[in-house]
């Protein structure tokens, strides 16, 4: 038996429904998820022209996110059965990305989807909010008071990553175009700069209640000018494959994202208590994931967008 997905033939290719065997049987680890939705984010494109080792090679459903619900379980997969409604990241990839029907995962990547919880914000949650997660883990790991500047907020993933810092009792600068600024403000952002403002350093710097020794980047491209509000010693952590180099005593981190099924449930459960929010995405079939996947490349998905089935 096949399925349709929608794919690449080779690394490099465009995004095209491709026709692939169904899964295989089990491992005792894994479940198969009758996929309900699954997102698209800048990554796939990374991984559609090989930038991002996935663990499988063409001809690959892309996607690394998805909703759905539990069709099938494993003989050691424990804490989910049949029926169960889940989202998940799961990377490495069992044995295809999510864009497609049915999808396999291993038991520890996912997390239970609250009824409240659309399945296409679940679908588009998993890799932003693990992201964010790991962005504040990597930067705010001392006591007392920090100041933390979020560069590029505007986005999913930076806007989350200002809402989990707010959350721990963070001073939080944040960066962003005036479409977005006062969504930023409502996650909690003391100040919002635009980010088109050559200035915006300096005005960050003089805006912040104390020196700024944490800084977190989402906005492509701008790792290096968002260490420069940094004070001697700061962190510095990006989501971007671009970290300058240390200079300063500042440390640098570049933060790729892990799946991690409990962290998840965590951070699903603050977005069902609407400690977190984001916005709501646009959905579209599979057959045009390669379209939707580009509107998102060129920055035209500020919401995000996700496939359903």
């Amino acid at each position: 038996m096949t399925m349709l997905v929608a794919g690449i033939r080779t690394f490099g290719g465009e995004v095209e429904m491709i026709e692939v065997n169904e899964p295989r049987p089990l491992a005792p680890d894994e479940v198969l998820i009758d996929m309900r939705s699954a997102g698209i984010g800048n990554w796939d494109n990374i991984i559609r022209t090989g930038g991002w080792d996935v663990g499988l090679r063409p001809p690959l459903a892309l996607g690394v996110e998805v909703a759905g619900i539990v069709e099938a379980v494993g003989a050691e997969a424990s804490g989910f059965t049949v029926g169960d409604e889940v989202l998940c990241h799961p990377v490495p990839v069992r044995y295809q990305g999510t864009w497609a029907p049915l999808v396999i995962a291993p038991v520890e990547s996912l997390a239970h989807k609250p009824a409240a919880i659309s399945w296409a914000t679940a679908a588009a949650f998993p890799v932003p909010a693990l992201t964010a997660e790991q962005v504040i883990d990597a930067l705010l790991t001392r006591n007392g008071a920090q100041t933390l500047l979020v560069h590029g907020a505007g986005g999913i993933t930076g806007g989350l990553i200002v809402q989990l810092a707010v959350l721990r009792g963070v001073e939080v600068l944040a960066t962003a175009g005036p479409r977005n600024a006062n969504r930023v403000r409502g996650y909690g952002a003391r100040h919002v700069l635009d980010y088109h403002d050559p200035l915006w350093p300096q005005r960050a710097k003089s805006l912040a209640k104390r020196s700024i020794d944490a800084a977190a980047n989402a906005a492509p491209g701008g790792a290096a000018v968002a260490m420069t509000v940094l004070a001697d010693g700061g962190r510095l952590a990006t989501i971007t494959p671009d970290p300058p180099a240390p200079t300063r005593g500042i440390n640098v981190t570049a933060v790729y994202v892990r799946s991690d099924g409990a962290q998840l449930a965590r951070l699903t459960a603050l977005l069902d208590s609407r400690r977190l929010s984001m916005p709501p995405p646009r959905s579209c079939g599979l057959n045009r994931a390669g379209q939707a996947l580009a509107q998102v490349v060129a920055g035209r998905a500020p919401s995000g967008i996700v496939v359903k089935n």
